[in-house]
């Protein structure tokens, strides 16, 4: 892929990006038990709950911060115009975003107006997103926007400073997975230069840098020493 266009698409490769498990029951009671969900306001408003997309078996998961208008409408996570450059995003690494990811949100309902979902609200939706974690059970985890990385490790901070760095999980649900923040598409959007050093250029690189580790998890259990340089414990 020449360096001067990220975003660029490669060819799709046969993969070993799935695994050849059977997906959790639980998530096949998830949609009915979420749509009985009222631990928050959001449920008043919501037309339906949003709860995934694309392939449960995968080994990569995206997590992003709530459903919008079309989403809301549709039931499926990132299908407006986010959505469409996500798919674009994953796909210039080989990635396809029906067969190799799992893709869902912070909170499963939409917020009024499209804003950004409350402290509250995230934690009354954080157990729906843990237990979707453990049911597919990704090697790594993929954190679009800073809203994903609050709503899901409680760390608040600009994007701007913490995406592309490496996350090591801990803990009943995220230990022994890799996280990785980056944009959000909406962000990159609204930044459309490809130019180096741009928004979506280091987009590009965060997700090249995932691809990576997804083809050593695929090849092999064991991470080399040392890499890559910036990994952070939770």
């Amino acid at each position: 892929m020449p360096e001067n266009d990220p975003m660029a698409v490669d060819p799709i490769q046969p993969t070993l990006l799935v695994t050849s498990e059977t997906p959790s029951p639980a998530l096949d009671t998830l949609p009915e038990a979420c749509s009985a969900c009222r631990r928050c306001a959001l449920a008043e408003t919501r037309h339906q709950v949003v709860i995934s997309r694309g392939n449960p078996r995968a080994r990569l998961m995206v997590i992003g911060e709530g459903p919008g208008a079309q989403e809301d409408a549709s039931g499926l996570p990132f299908v407006g115009r986010a959505g469409q450059l996500l798919d674009q995003m994953l796909l210039s690494v080989g990635l396809d975003s029906n067969r190799d990811a799992y893709i869902g949100n912070v909170v499963k309902c939409r917020p009024p107006d499209n804003r950004k979902p409350t402290a509250e609200e995230m934690a009354s939706c954080l157990p729906w997103l843990e237990s979707q974690i453990a049911a597919v059970d990704p090697a790594v985890i993929l954190l679009a926007g800073a809203t994903a990385m609050e709503g899901l490790l409680g760390v608040k901070g600009g994007i701007t400073k913490l995406r592309g760095q490496w996350r090591q999980g801990s803990g009943t649900v995220l230990g022994g997975r890799w996280l990785m923040p980056v944009f959000h598409p909406s962000y990159l959007l609204r930044n459309p230069s490809r130019q180096q050093g741009s928004p979506k250029w280091h987009t590009w690189q965060d997700l090249q840098e995932v691809r990576r580790r997804l083809d050593q998890l695929a090849n092999g259990p064991e991470i080399p020493a040392g890499e890559p340089s910036a990994e952070r414990g939770l």
